[in-house]
Order: structure tokens, then sequence, then C-alpha cells
């Protein structure tokens, strides 16, 4: 907002002294021009928009090395800030909370807002745009779409998802081009490396995607579209980082509109983190895949659909400070989708279990999201 500074009160000019400075002024002003009516004025740049995010849940948890426990929790509560200073130069500043405790440990858990993304977009182009600042790498699908539009309520918990090292939430702090080209999408980029994985190298990353059918337009992606459009997508992604390894995986969203309002998905990923990212540091390679297909019914109930899902995923761990160990996760979502992601409910049930190391652990839970 602009501030208006507004001048002082200096005295009364005589009469006489204000014409002669008045005659003065428009003198040396010289004629004065009628304004061209048809002259075009400058558009205004367009408006800021602020939204929110909520996600939160009732978790009852069981496991091999713990008591049984209940927990409502907050996972997550977003602000969104987008604007932008011409038509193509604009700016978006997301925010999210962070845990400061151990999730799933007694007593109160420590929270903060953290900086989720900060970035300056110069979209020139469909095939020129250039963001400098935090936020999303090139990487799998799981890690552009984010939590709020993944597919399934558990995410992030299966050793495949989303191992690209980070700063915070699956961002990092750096630079990328990015290009739409018809139904091919590109991306490429560097990032700060010590910041995210100790390393002061840069890291390199980078992305090829396909879309056979429906195009997806922007650098963002979602997990399913609820029906408004049909995609097979393929994706390549990869992160490569001097001195400390590399990391790469291969996603596949298959998606059909079913009816008036209806879909049938399929998603999968396969990925390998060797020396970069994975999901425990004590392990140098962790590498797996997932399989998740869901039904959406197009007939409505009351305000929203049901939606049945299902997710399978297997991840191992090798070469770390341990025995080797697999895990296999499982989960089943019931879904009622009310506005797809701006209101769902989510009943999920997720079991998960390991060879070694980890102790298995069972999940049943409620899930609320709500976006504006």
């Amino acid at each position: 907002m602009l501030s208006h500074r507004h001048p002082t009160d200096r005295g009364r000019l005589g009469g006489k002294a204000a014409l002669l400075a008045l005659a003065g002024w428009l003198a040396a002003a010289g004629p004065l021009h009628a304004q061209d009516d048809d002259a075009e004025e400058p558009a205004p740049p367009p408006p800021v928009t602020i939204g929110g995010g909520l996600q939160t849940s009732f978790l009852h948890r069981t496991s091999d090395d713990a008591e049984a426990s209940q927990h409502f929790r907050v996972n997550s509560l977003r602000t969104y800030i987008n604007g932008a200073a011409t038509s193509k130069i604009k700016f978006m500043v997301n925010t999210d909370i962070a845990y400061g405790g151990s999730l799933g440990a007694p007593g109160p858990q420590d929270t903060s807002f953290q900086i989720l993304d900060a970035v300056a977009q110069f979209e020139m182009s469909d095939t020129f745009n250039v963001w400098v600042g935090r936020f999303l790498p090139p990487s799998d699908r799981a890690n552009l779409y984010g939590p709020f539009y993944a597919h399934h309520w558990a995410v992030y918990s299966d050793g495949v998802q989303d191992g690209y090292p980070f700063v915070f939430q699956g961002r990092d702090n750096g630079a990328a081009w990015w290009g739409q080209f018809d139904k091919v999408k590109l991306s490429a980029g560097a990032f700060d490396g010590l910041s995210s994985t100790g390393n002061s190298s840069l890291i390199g990353a980078g992305r090829i995607q396909v879309d056979f059918w429906d195009a997806e337009p922007g650098y963002y992606l979602n997990s399913t579209y609820y029906g408004e459009r049909n995609i097979l997508a393929l994706g390549l992604a990869g992160q490569t980082q001097a001195d400390a390894g590399s990391a790469y995986s291969v996603d596949v969203l298959v998606e059909r509109m079913v009816g008036d309002g209806g879909a049938a998905t399929l998603e999968a990923e396969w990925a390998r983190y060797d020396g970069l990212g994975g999901y425990d540091p004590r392990y140098l390679t962790n590498d797996g895949g997932y399989l998740l297909a869901a039904y959406l019914f197009p007939q409505r109930v009351g305000d929203g659909q049901f939606e049945l899902l299902g997710k399978f995923a297997r991840a191992r761990f090798r070469e770390g400070m341990g025995p080797d160990y697999d895990q296999t996760t499982t989960e089943f979502n019931l879904n009622y989708v009310i506005r797809q992601f701006n209101a769902r409910v989510m009943i999920f049930v997720k079991d998960t279990a390991f060879t070694a190391v980890n102790p298995d652990d069972l999940q049943v839970g409620l899930g609320l999201q709500l976006q504006m």
C-alpha cells in the first residue's frame, strides 16, 4: 500500500502575490494540450490474492514397540499469497507450520510458521519461464503436487514418494527454467546444497514430462483431476550433486473420465536415491516403487461424491549403518469429495511393515481438508 505525505501549511499568500506566481507558472509551462481521448491507459497490475489451507485429522495408532495412542492433529495450516508487478512478472509467497517435536510422541507439539514458497516468477511465454527463490525443484510428480493436491491422505511415508533432498517440505532454494511445449513440459535448475544436504556443491535438477492425452499446464501438478480431464502422463526426473550422489525417478498417471463427473485413476512411480536424499539418512541407497488405484463414483450423494482408493508400496534400504531392510506400505481410503481439493473428508487405514530396524505400524484415522 502506498503512503501519502500531506504538505504542511506554510501560511497564506497575499492575493496579489498568488496571482503573480500563477501567471509566471503558466508562462513557463507553455500552451496546454487537450487530452487525447483515444490514448490507451496502462493496464492496472493484476490483483493480489490471499488464500489458506487446512488439514486436520484424528489418528489411532498402534505399533510393535509402543502402546496404542490417539491424537487430534493439525497436520498443515497454510497461507497463500499471489500477486504481480506486471502481467509477466509475478510473485508467490506461501507458509506452513513446522513441528518442533517428534510426531506421535507424548506431550505437546511445538509448532512454528515456516516459509514454504517464496518465488519471483518471470513468465514470459509458455516456453520460457524462470522462477527464483524457494520452491519445489524439478522432481517426481508426488513432490510437485504436494499434500493438498495428493490423491490419498498418508503421502510421503512409503519410502518412495518425494525422497529428493529439501530444506522444508520438498522445497529448496534456487533457480529454474521451465517451459510448456504443447504436451511436453521441460524443467531444469540449480539449487542450494548446503541448506538441504550440508554439502556446499549445487544440486542440479531436471524433469521431462509428456502428456499423451490432455495437456497439464503450469509448473506444479495434480495427482487427480476428479473427472475433468483424460490424462496419460509419463515423467522422468533426476537430481545430482558433486561428491554426494544422485537421485532419479519415473512416474506415470493414467486417468479417464467416467460418466458425468466420475473418474478411474492409476498412478505409479519407481525411484532410486543413491547417496542423495532418501527416507533414512543412515542408509546410502533407497529404492522402490508404488501403485495407486482409485475410483470416483459419478453419482453425487448429498453435497459430494464417494471415492475408493488403494495403494501398495515397497521400498528397500541398503548400504547402511545397520542391517539391510525392506518396507511395505498398504493404504486404503474412503473419501468424500465435496469440492475437489477445496473440501474433502478422507477415512484412511495405513499398514506399514518392516523386515528389520523399525517396528511395524498401523494407523487408522479421519482427515479433513479445506482450502479457500
